[in-house]
């Protein structure tokens, strides 16, 4: 008898624990995560430097399309925006870890990021692009087999590269930013980069550090969004300030300013 005593006192405590644990996961799936970061009264926004997103300019001024957008958002939440310049690859961590609320610069949207993430309706449109040096041979992706080709871990260039026949033939070089791919091929250590259309745009050509660089193939169209943690009721809040920014010219006058193309 008290065998059985015991075992039934095990199974309620254990349901009880049980219990207590689906109690607990429930509520903090039920969290706010805009009344988080009212709480703090700050957006933590995680970027990277990468021009015309976000980037320091010549006079020394931290500005870009994202940088604008997202201080006019937080403005219009109520919040300050602090920008915290992260490592790429690893951004969908620090998110999880709270040690940013958002993913603000120039985030390319796929369905595996959407379902990793919450992220906000498209708002820009990209292109992967391959860059060369002036004068350099390119015939289509098949040129670049068995030659160097940099992207940026973890972005969209470095996808493109793994997804394409010719481009997986090739010796890749994983940088942390999309400006040192740049570098690679402007001193002949890469043949070849696959970078977003928005940044090669802007660091290319006449006038800038890169005239002798030139795009030569687009592989991939896309739309960039912001991305918060997975479940975020911000997203939503975000996205009626898009569409508010949208009907009152604010959003077409940040591209034209950065040389960009609204997405659909």
């Amino acid at each position: 008898m008290k065998k059985i005593l015991s075992i039934l006192l095990v199974l309620t405590i254990v349901f009880m624990l049980v219990a207590c644990g689906a109690q607990g996961a429930s509520t903090k799936k039920g969290d706010s995560d805009l009344s988080y970061v009212k709480g703090n009264g700050k957006l933590v926004i995680g970027y990277t430097d990468y021009a015309p997103m976000n980037y320091t300019d010549e006079s020394g001024t931290f500005t870009g399309f994202d940088t604008e957008l997202a201080i006019l958002t937080c403005k219009k939440l109520g919040l300050e925006p602090q920008f915290v310049e992260i490592n790429w690859d690893t951004k969908e961590v620090e998110l999880n870890a709270k040690s940013i609320d958002c993913i603000w610069n120039g985030l390319t949207i796929n369905d595996e990021r959407k379902a990793a993430m919450e992220i906000t309706r498209p708002y820009v449109k990209n292109a992967q692009v391959v860059l060369v040096k002036e004068g350099t041979a390119y015939e289509g992706t098949a040129s670049l087999i068995d030659k160097a080709v940099a992207a940026e871990q973890g972005s969209a260039g470095e996808d493109v590269i793994q997804g394409d026949d010719n481009l997986k033939q090739a010796s890749y070089v994983p940088k942390t930013l999309q400006t040192e791919c740049l570098m690679e091929v402007k001193a002949g250590t890469a043949d070849a980069a696959v970078l977003d259309l928005t940044l090669a745009k802007t660091m290319t050509g006449k006038g800038t550090n890169y005239e002798d660089i030139k795009i030569v193939d687009y592989l991939a169209e896309e739309d960039y969004g912001v991305a918060f943690r997975k479940g975020s009721d911000i997203c939503a809040e975000v996205n009626k300030i898009f569409d508010e920014f949208l009907a009152d010219g604010t959003m077409d006058k940040l591209a034209e300013k950065y040389g960009l193309e609204l997405a659909d």
